[in-house]
């Protein structure tokens, strides 16, 4: 990123409140950014229109304001980029890069191989190379139950290696470690790996901060961007705030709530401090601003906590 401005993201899911874990997303995208004279951009994923609230998206922006992490651009919806997103899933399609998938979601579970790390399964490539009577018979099943195909992305047998900036090296072989994955889903929207590589494109992110449990992904999205000619940002994938059990924080569970936080610890500081101490981000419990965590933050010391790290306990 020599020679560009740096720029974050903060990109909230709006499908529930804030919890401990979105605050130290938060904390973490806003200290790498701020720490490079950078800039951050605030990006509303709200492609899961089931579950996305407008009323969850107003309150993780005031909640991100009362807690002094500061914005410069935005917010971007991503209900708005519809158009976006229509034109690349047209450029991989007119270059016969796609295929449709009529698998259900119990065909999928029950064909694919787990992934090594856990996260997720390996799609074998059932309909990859479907005879055309193999189509229609598919297709006609799928419409009888009111149901469309999603659109794959064909992967090539190749490796994607790219330096993570807190994990160091990962590479991933595509073909055999990730598998033709989806940019269209049946329903007609599109996949999160798709709209999440435009929109960094469209907002000049080119340093994104997030949670462990998507270093897998970063693989599949670093080859959109080459199919797509984007650039590729600067990755930093740091631990997972966890219940103390090891249960990932979810903001269906209620988990660590920022407004149960608040009602324990008793203002936003204090919240902020907590939660930078249990992350690493500060050596005390003690309260703190953004700005007073970033007089002493180092991207080079945190990697050396945050490397290989996958979750950190939160109590």
């Amino acid at each position: 990123m020599a020679g560009n401005a740096v720029v974050g993201r903060f990109a909230p899911s709006p499908t529930g409140i804030m919890h401990a874990g979105n605050v130290f997303a938060a904390l973490n995208s806003w200290l790498l950014a701020k720490s490079q004279g950078g800039k951050v951009v605030l990006r509303i994923e709200d492609l899961d229109e089931g579950r996305s609230r407008k009323e969850f998206a107003d309150a993780a922006m005031r909640d991100f304001e009362a807690l002094g992490l500061s914005w410069d651009e935005g917010p971007f919806y991503q209900h708005d980029r519809q158009e976006a997103y229509m034109d690349a899933f047209e450029k991989l399609r007119r270059a016969r890069l796609t295929y449709p998938c009529y698998c259900t979601r119990a065909e999928i579970n029950a064909q694919s191989a787990p992934h090594g790390m856990g996260e997720k399964a390996v799609y074998p490539g059932r309909c990859r190379r479907l005879s055309p009577q193999e189509r229609i018979r598919l297709k006609e099943r799928l419409a009888s139950d009111g149901r469309s195909p999603s659109q794959r992305l064909e992967v090539p047998g190749e490796t994607v290696e790219f330096d993570d900036l807190y994990q160091g090296r990962f590479a991933q072989r595509l073909d055999t470690e990730c598998g033709d994955f989806v940019v269209r889903r049946s329903d007609g929207g599109f996949a999160y790996q798709l709209a999440v590589v435009v929109d960094d494109a469209a907002q000049g992110v080119n340093c994104v901060a997030r949670g462990y449990d998507l270093l897998v992904s970063t693989p599949q999205q670093i080859h959109l961007q080459r199919l797509l000619g984007l650039d590729t940002p600067q990755y930093a994938h740091f631990p997972l705030l966890c219940a103390e059990d090891g249960r990932r924080l979810a903001k269906r569970n209620k988990d660590a709530a920022l407004d149960e936080l608040l009602a324990v610890h008793g203002s936003p500081e204090a919240v902020l401090g907590h939660v930078a101490y249990i992350g690493g981000l500060q050596p005390k419990d003690a309260p703190a601003t953004p700005e007073q965590l970033l007089t002493h933050f180092d991207a080079a010391s945190i990697r050396e906590k945050y490397e290989g790290t996958v979750s950190i306990a939160y109590g």
